[in-house]
């Protein structure tokens, strides 16, 4: 599954998910809720690339 960035630095990984805030590992990013933002300085998903793996 595809990996995306916020302009902050995080980096929103399918596998690890978000559990802190309600997302499951396993959840590809299309499929966060609307409402759902970067954990670490609240940017809205549309701010997010998706990027290569490293």
């Amino acid at each position: 599954m595809d990996k995306y960035e916020c302009p902050c630095g995080y980096v929103y990984d399918p596998e690890v998910g978000d559990p802190e805030n309600g997302v499951e590992p396993g959840t590809p990013f299309k499929d966060l809720p609307d409402d759902w933002i970067c954990p670490r300085c609240d940017a809205e998903k549309d701010f997010f690339e998706k990027i290569d793996d490293y």
